[in-house]
């Protein structure tokens, strides 16, 4: 999917001696300026950070990362940049932004140390923690309700090796089972196919107020990893960009544009339905927030 950025994300065009510099220096920067285009990978049911409305990528990250192109816009001093959307999976996204094929990764992906060897993050935008949803009706809420029961998690994210690892150090011979989508795990759980799907709570919570019947899922009391930060996700290897990418994010969390996007899709109705997903900021998201450069990974 291909769009011209709206008025607010477009600059004149015009040969600066600073976007020459910030291109030179940058291999994604000079790909981005020699294509007049830059390329953001979105999912395409993640609400509400990066999902699909008619064939149109929305969402907390999609609008966070349009604000990201519109500060690089600035900085090249470039033509009308044209954003291009490319949809991404757990299993591709990584593989997708090593050969160039994404500039930006906008979605949910976790920085984690081990994810850092393979691509950079940007100042986190949101936290949350690993969790499960079963069926109301089966009263499960810790992780010791887990054991010996069939447990499903998406391919590619980094919920199965927590799920693994926990079922290693704890013996709960839990068989885990994997699944191709968050919507065909829930869909598991719904169809008591697997007792349990494990994924980040904040997109169980979406996937439970979306359902016909939310009152039928339950999401775990007990965590099973500490709050981990999402973050838009870079190349690897090219400090230039990331350092004017966290800048925008800089720039956008002390103005304080950053609270209207949290409001505008965590606390207000949100499109296609006007659901409201309810969930006020957190103290390390507001920490974040007050002091983007006091992070430290």
């Amino acid at each position: 999917m291909r769009a011209t950025l709206a008025p607010w994300l477009v600059v004149s065009m015009g040969v600066f001696a600073c976007g020459e510099t910030w291109a030179q220096a940058s291999p994604t920067l000079e790909r981005i300026a020699h294509s007049q285009t830059i390329t953001i990978g979105h999912r395409e049911n993640e609400v509400p950070f990066s999902y699909s409305v008619n064939g149109q990528p929305v969402g907390y990250a999609i609008d966070l990362c349009l604000a990201v192109a519109e500060h690089i816009s600035e900085q090249l001093k470039g033509a009308p940049l044209a954003v291009e959307f490319v949809p991404v999976t757990p299993v591709n996204r990584f593989i997708l932004l090593r050969h160039g094929e994404i500039d930006l990764e906008c979605g949910v992906t976790t920085s984690t140390p081990e994810r850092r060897q393979q691509a950079a993050f940007s100042y986190p935008h949101f936290f949350t923690a690993t969790r499960y949803v079963a069926l109301a009706k089966n009263d499960m809420h810790t992780v010791a309700d887990l054991a010996g029961h069939s447990v499903v998690s998406t391919t590619g994210t980094i919920n199965i090796e927590q799920l693994n690892a926990l079922n290693r150090t704890h013996g709960l011979n839990i068989a885990v089972m994997l699944s191709r989508s968050h919507d065909e795990a829930f869909s598991m759980v719904a169809n008591e196919q697997a007792a349990a799907f494990v994924m980040d709570d904040i997109l169980l919570a979406g996937l439970v107020s979306s359902a016909d019947s939310p009152q039928h899922f339950s999401i775990s009391q007990e965590a099973i990893s500490a709050p981990e930060p999402y973050g838009v996700m870079m190349p690897l290897g090219d400090a230039v960009f990331a350092e004017l990418v966290n800048s925008a994010v800089r720039e956008l969390y002390q103005s304080g544009a950053i609270l209207s996007l949290y409001d505008q899709w965590f606390l207000q109705p949100i499109p296609p339905d006007n659901r409201v997903i309810g969930l006020p900021i957190s103290a390390e998201l507001a920490a974040i927030f007050a002091r983007p450069e006091a992070y430290a990974d």
